[in-house]
């Protein structure tokens, strides 16, 4: 049986499952997602667009080109980002999931972080933090 995760955005207007486990997760430091999530990095995994299946408010879906090849979705409402894909080229036919709108456990085997190059200045690892408690 294939794995089965369910998601949806902050207003609950928007809901997904997943009938194939994501791969190829990272968390995104470049100046793109970060604007996206509002946030140090984004965290996504992939998965074929088959696996993909909106259950809700396809209508509220919203589509950005952030670049000429680069579709990102995100909930009209909330503002939730939920997705980003390549429009054309080697994974066309995969999607990226924002991790954080899975409502189902997830845990990666494995994991990365990229364009650390462009990582926020003002970000400190967590391991360099020193611990509040």
């Amino acid at each position: 049986m294939a794995a089965m995760y369910q998601g949806s955005c902050l207003c609950a207007a928007v809901s997904y499952e997943l009938s194939a486990t994501p791969k190829a997760v990272s968390h995104c430091h470049c100046s793109q997602c970060r604007k996206a999530h509002g946030a140090a990095f984004a965290s996504y995994g992939s998965v074929p667009r088959n696996a993909l299946r909106i259950l809700g408010g396809a209508t509220s879906i919203k589509t950005y080109a952030s670049s000429e090849t680069v579709l990102r979705e995100f909930c009209a409402h909330c503002g939730s980002t939920l997705f980003w894909s390549r429009s054309q080229g080697e994974f066309a036919d995969w999607v990226s999931i924002a991790l954080g709108t899975l409502d189902t456990p997830f845990m990666p085997e494995k994991q990365k972080h990229v364009h650390i190059d462009s990582t926020a200045h003002w970000y400190t690892p967590a391991k360099l933090c020193p611990q509040v408690g």
